[in-house]
């Protein structure tokens, strides 16, 4: 049996991925009407979601329960769409095979990948769109040392988009660990951050060799569009 941390880092996907079978990864928000998340909280615990996932033994053993549904889904584009639910919508969600991952105030529960047009019918009729959320207090400076996923200054995206870039960026940093560093990383909760960068931050950040999110522009901003850097640490030369 292999350990949870023994996956190979993928390699770039292939030129024909889009001709390939096409999965998206669902995540879905808790969205209560009086008590919605902040911003910032939901952006980094759909990151944290994200990487819970690819960490589960379901995904990383040989035989793992999920492990043929998320080699489908990285063969191609590594697509994923957030949804909102509250009430009745989030505990019937929560009954689907999952994990819910918890920050301050927000949660997101992360499902396998499913087929592009294969949504469970409890997933399919959420919204999709329009998922805007507000912080609920002040945004303090990321702790010392920990991965940062900084957000592009120029681009305006709803809540829902960004919290799938900052998955995407998560997600790039993962694959270029070593076992060691995932593993330390999964020891720590996964700690992370998610800030804007400064405009002159961000040019450095771009042209620094770190993991980079180009958008494929289906949604809200145009194609290439470059969206989140992510900081680790392990990986700065």
């Amino acid at each position: 049996m292999t350990s949870p941390f023994d996956a190979p880092v993928p390699a770039p996907a292939p030129e024909d991925r889009d001709a390939r079978p096409q999965y998206v990864l669902p995540l879905l928000v808790r969205l209560e009407k009086a008590t919605p998340p902040g911003r910032t909280d939901a952006l980094e615990t759909s990151a944290r979601a994200v990487l819970t996932l690819l960490a589960d033994p379901r995904v990383t053993e040989e035989d793992g329960e999920w492990a043929e549904q998320v080699a489908a889904w990285e063969d191609a584009r590594i697509r994923k769409v957030v949804r909102r639910a509250r009430g009745g919508e989030w505990r019937k969600a929560g009954e689907l095979p999952g994990i819910t991952v918890t920050g301050q105030e927000a949660e997101v529960r992360v499902f396998p990948p499913v087929p592009l047009d294969g949504w469970p019918k409890e997933l399919a009729k959420l919204q999709v769109s329009g998922t805007d959320l507000e912080e609920t207090g002040p945004v303090e400076g990321a702790e010392a040392g920990i991965p940062v996923l900084w957000l592009n200054p120029e681009l305006e995206m709803s809540a829902g988009k960004t919290m799938a870039q900052t998955g995407h960026a998560a997600q790039l940093a993962w694959w270029r660990l070593s076992d060691a560093q995932r593993k330390e990383w999964a020891e720590s909760g996964f700690a992370l951050a998610v800030r804007t960068a400064t405009p002159d931050a961000w040019a450095e950040l771009v042209a620094s060799g770190l993991p980079l999110v180009q958008d494929a522009g289906f949604t809200e901003i145009a194609p290439g569009s470059c969206t989140v850097v992510a900081d680790h640490p392990a990986l700065r030369g």
